[in-house]
C-alpha cells in the first residue's frame, strides 16, 4: 500500500470512472464508481483510502478496495454514529446496505502480513514459524543462533499497524421502479441516523427507516428522475429537486409536502434547478436555509448559487457562475460551501454566510466533477492537524481524486490592533509637535 502525495492537488488515481464519495471517519474517504455492465474491463466498486498530512502536503494512502461486479456505483451514503458505520450505495435498481467492519492490521515493507484476528505481536508465532521455514528452505545446515537473528531482523522491518475499513454487504432493497431500466439516481441519510430517502427515475422519493430498511411513505414529488435529495440537520425536513424542475421541502414525520420553491428569473429565462444542500444552522432556532444550484438553459446567461430562505420561500442570496454547476457540498462546520463546474472541471469555495468568494481552482478535474466533500471535523476519530483552515475533497470521471484546501487566514490580535493604533495617534502627534505644525 505505498502512499501517493498530492501533485498539485492531486491525491490519487484509481482506475476507474468517479461519481461519488463520502467521509467514512475523519481520516477516511470512501469514492466508488465503474464502467457499468458492459465488458469494457472497466472495474465497478469502491476504494477507501485513509488521508494525512506531513506539514507541506495532504497525503491518501489505499486501505481498502471493494468490486461490486457487473453493477455501477452511482451514489452512496454513510452514517456514522461513534459505535457503528453503514454505508448505502446505488446499485442499478436497488440499494445495498453495508457494514462498514474495522480491522487493525501490520504492514510490513507496504504489505499486510496480518490481522486484528491473528492477535499480532511483534514475536507473533506465525511470523517466527513462517521465518524458520523460510530458512529451513534455503539451508539445513543454518544454527538456531542464525534463525533467531533472522527472526529478529524480520521483526524490524514491520512498519506500523494500519486501520482497514472493510465492506459486508448485508439488506438490499429495490428502491426504484420505472421502466424498462429503474435506477437509483440519490440516496442520503438524516443525521441522526434514523431515516433514509432514495429517488429515482421515477421521481418518487422513498423514505425508510435506517437501518433496517422498512418502508415509511412514498412521496410522489416529482414527474420527471430526481437528481438531489438532502436533510436538514435534525431530520425534521428533507428536500428534492428533479429534472422537471421542482423544488419541495417534505415534513419526515407526517410525509408531507412542506413547502415548494420556485422562482422566476428576469426577461424571461430559463433556468433549472441542479443541487442542493441545507445550510448548517449557527443557532437552534436559526431559519431553515438551503443553498441550491440553478442552471441557465442558454449558455449566454449565468448560472446561480443561492441561499434559500425555506420558510418564506425566497432567495436570501445568490453568486453567480460563468459556467454550468455540477456539485455542491458544505461543511459540517458550517462556515463553507464548495460547489464544481460541468466543463472546465473548476472547484470553488465560498464563505457560507456571505457567499463570498474565498477559492478558485481553476481545471482541477479535465471533465466534469461529480462529488465533492470538505474534510470533517464531528465524525468519529481524531481530525487531521494540517496548515488549512478548510479543504474539500473533489472526484470526477476523469478518474482523479483532488483536494483543495484554504490556509489559515493569520489576523493580528484586537489587543495588538488597538496598541499600534494608538501608537501610531501617539507618533503623529509627536511628529507633528517636533515639525510645529
Amino acid at each position: 500500500m505505498p502512499s501517493r502525495r498530492n501533485n498539485e492537488g492531486l491525491l490519487a488515481r484509481v482506475n476507474f470512472p468517479l461519481y461519488t464519495i463520502q467521509m467514512l471517519t475523519n481520516r477516511h474517504v470512501l469514492v466508488g464508481g465503474g464502467g457499468g455492465s458492459s465488458k469494457t474491463g472497466v472495474a465497478n466498486g469502491f476504494e477507501i483510502f485513509e488521508l494525512s498530512h506531513d506539514g507541506s502536503n495532504f497525503i491518501a494512502e489505499e486501505v481498502t478496495r471493494h468490486e461490486t461486479g457487473p453493477s455501477v456505483v452511482m451514489n452512496c451514503a454513510s452514517f456514522n454514529n461513534s459505535k457503528k458505520t453503514w454505508l448505502v450505495a446505488g446499485q442499478e435498481s436497488h440499494c445495498q446496505l453495508y457494514n462498514v467492519v474495522p480491522r487493525v492490521v501490520a504492514v510490513e515493507n507496504g504489505e499486510v502480513v496480518a490481522g486484528a484476528n491473528s492477535n499480532f505481536k511483534e514475536n507473533d508465532n506465525s511470523l517466527r514459524q513462517r521465518k524458520l521455514n523460510e530458512k529451513k528452505g534455503n539451508s539445513s545446515s543454518n544454527s538456531n543462533t542464525e534463525k533467531v537473528e533472522n527472526i529478529r531482523d524480520s521483526n524490524s522491518n514491520i512498519k506500523h499497524k494500519k486501520l482497514q475499513l472493510i465492506l459486508k454487504p448485508s439488506t438490499s432493497i429495490q428502491t426504484d421502479f420505472s421502466e424498462p431500466e429503474p435506477l437509483q439516481r440519490i440516496v442520503r441519510v438524516s443525521s441522526n441516523g434514523k431515516v433514509m430517502a432514495t429517488g429515482g427515475l421515477d421521481g418518487v422519493i422513498r423514505l425508510w427507516k435506517f437501518p433496517q430498511f422498512e418502508k415509511m411513505y412514498d412521496l410522489k414529488a416529482h414527474t420527471k428522475e430526481v437528481d438531489d435529495i438532502d436533510f436538514n440537520i435534525n431530520g425534521t425536513f428533507v428536500a428534492t429537486i428533479a429534472k422537471d424542475n421542482r423544488a419541495f421541502v417534505w415534513n419526515v414525520v407526517e410525509g408531507k409536502k412542506y413547502k415548494e420553491l420556485s422562482w422566476v428569473p428576469l426577461n424571461g429565462a430559463k433556468y433549472l434547478f441542479k443541487r442542493l444542500r441545507f445550510k448548517i444552522p449557527n443557532e437552534k432556532k436559526s431559519a431553515t436555509q438551503l443553498y441550491m444550484l440553478s442552471n441557465a438553459t442558454s449558455s449566454k446567461l449565468p448560472s446561480y448559487l443561492q441561499l434559500w430562505d425555506v420558510d418564506q420561500g425566497i432567495i436570501i442570496k445568490s453568486a453567480p457562475y460563468k459556467e454550468t454547476l455540477s456539485a455542491i457540498a458544505v461543511s459540517d462546520d458550517g462556515k463553507f460551501v464548495a460547489v464544481g463546474t460541468m466543463f472546465s472541471g473548476s472547484i470553488d469555495i465560498y464563505i457560507a454566510f456571505s457567499l463570498q468568494k474565498a477559492l478558485h481552482v481553476s481545471g482541477a478535474h479535465s471533465m466534469f466533477v461529480t462529488g465533492l466533500e470538505f474534510l470533517p471535523i464531528t465524525l468519529d476519530g481524531p481530525s487531521i492537524t494540517s496548515n488549512s483552515e478548510t479543504a474539500v475533497i473533489s472526484i470526477s470521471v476523469d478518474n482523479r481524486i483532488c483536494i483543495h484546501s484554504i490556509p489559515f487566514r493569520h489576523a493580528l490580535p484586537f489587543w495588538l490592533v488597538t496598541l499600534l493604533i494608538i501608537l501610531s495617534i501617539c507618533g503623529a502627534f509627536i511628529f507633528c509637535s517636533y515639525m510645529g505644525i
